[in-house]
C-alpha cells in the first residue's frame, strides 16, 4: 500500500515509518519540525535512517497548509494522522494555538482525505481524554464529557469530526487513545526521558505530587503493533468510526518509576517534591479488552522490561 503519516519526524512516527517500510509498503511523511517541545534538529534526527530508502518520501511542511496536503495524499490508500502539539503542561498556556493545530489541522486532512478519495484514516487520540476519574480501567465507552486539559479536549475534539467525517464521507476510522507511549527517542521532556537524563546527571529531580499517581506507560514497539492491528482493521472496520485503547495492560505510581529508574540506572535520585500541576491526572488504565479481540493487540513489554531497555539505550546515546 501506499501510506501516509503525518508527523512523520516524531517520537512514534519516524519508528512506524521504519516499520512499514520494512513490511514493503511505500511511505510518504510530512513534518513541520515544530519546536514547542524539542528542537528541530532532534526531529531531524529521527529521519536520519529513513531518507536513503527508496519507497520513502519525505515533505517538510504543515498540516494547515491543505495545498501540501493535496500534494502529499494524491494516490494513497491509508493515512496515519499522528500529527499534533503534544504535552498537557503546554497546552495550559497555549490552548488557541493547540486548538488551531490538533483541531482545525485534523479537520483540514479530513477534508482533503475526501477530496482525495482516501478512505482509510487512523488518528491518534490520547488517554487523556478520560480525565481525571478513579473509576478503572477506562473502557472505550466511558464519559469522555470532562477533559482536563486543553490539550485533552482537542483530541476528543478530534475524535468528533473523526466521527462525523465517517458519516459524511463513507470512510472508515480507527481512533487510538495512547496511554503514557515511552521507548527510545522519547521526547524529551516527558516523565521517563526526563528523570533518567537527569538520574544519570546527578541532578535533582524534579516530582510533581506525592508520588501515588499512577500511568499506564506503553513501550513504544507495541504501540506500533496496535497502529499496524488498526491500518488492517480500515480495510473491515467492525464500525465506520471506532475508539480503541492501546495500553501496557500495567499501572505503575510515579514512586515505582523512579525506583526502577534508580536500577536501572545504578544510581539513586535526588528527588525534589512539588506541588501537584493543573491538568495532571491521578490514574490512568487501559481497558483493552475491544483492541485485544479486534485488532489482535497483545503488549509484551512489561514495565521491568521496557525501563531496562530505555535505561540502556540512553547509556549508550550519552
Amino acid at each position: 500500500m501506499r501510506i501516509v503519516i503525518t508527523g512523520c519526524a516524531g517520537f512514534i512516527g519516524s519508528q512506524l515509518a521504519s516499520r512499514l517500510l520494512d513490511l514493503g509498503h511505500s511511505l510518504a511523511g510530512i513534518d513541520n519540525f515544530d519546536e514547542t517541545l524539542y528542537p528541530a534538529a532532534l526531529h531531524r534526527s529521527h529521519l536520519a535512517s529513513l531518507r536513503d530508502r527508496s519507497q520513502f518520501s519525505f515533505f517538510e511542511g504543515d498540516i494547515l497548509d491543505e495545498g501540501l496536503l493535496s500534494q502529499v495524499l494524491a494516490g494513497s490508500d491509508v493515512v496515519v494522522h499522528l500529527a499534533a502539539l503534544a504535552g498537557v503542561r503546554p497546552s495550559l498556556s497555549q490552548a488557541r494555538r493547540y486548538m488551531r493545530v490538533n483541531v482545525e489541522g485534523t479537520q483540514g486532512l479530513l477534508d482533503v482525505c475526501a477530496r482525495a478519495g482516501v478512505r482509510r484514516i487512523v488518528f491518534a487520540s490520547s488517554s487523556s481524554v478520560y480525565g481525571a476519574r478513579s473509576k478503572v480501567p477506562f473502557a472505550e465507552c466511558d464519559d469522555v464529557s470532562a477533559p482536563a486539559s486543553p490539550y485533552a479536549a482537542s483530541k476528543r475534539a478530534g475524535e468528533l469530526l473523526c466521527a462525523t467525517h465517517c458519516h459524511l464521507h463513507q470512510a472508515a476510522v480507527c481512533a487510538l487513545r495512547f496511554f503514557t507511549v515511552y521507548g527510545p527517542h522519547q521526547r524529551p521532556e516527558m516523565a521517563i526521558a526526563k528523570f533518567a537524563r537527569l538520574i544519570l546527571d546527578g541532578a535533582p529531580v524534579p516530582v510533581f505530587g506525592r508520588g501515588d499517581s499512577a500511568r499506564d506507560y506503553t513501550y513504544v514497539d507495541d504501540i506500533l503493533d496496535g497502529i499496524l492491528g488498526a491500518i488492517e482493521r480500515t480495510a473491515q472496520p467492525v464500525e465506520p468510526f471506532r475508539i480503541y485503547n492501546l495500553g501496557g495492560a500495567q499501572t505503575t505510581s510515579l514512586t515505582r518509576l523512579l525506583q526502577l529508574l534508580e536500577a536501572a540506572l545504578g544510581r539513586a535520585a535526588d528527588i525534589r517534591w512539588l506541588d501537584e500541576q493543573p491538568g495532571d491526572v491521578p490514574l490512568t488504565c487501559a481497558d483493552t479488552s475491544r483492541s485485544v479481540s479486534e485488532l489482535g493487540y497483545a503488549p509484551k513489554v512489561p514495565m521491568e522490561e521496557g525501563i531496562r531497555r530505555y535505561c540502556e539505550w540512553l547509556k549508550r546515546q550519552k
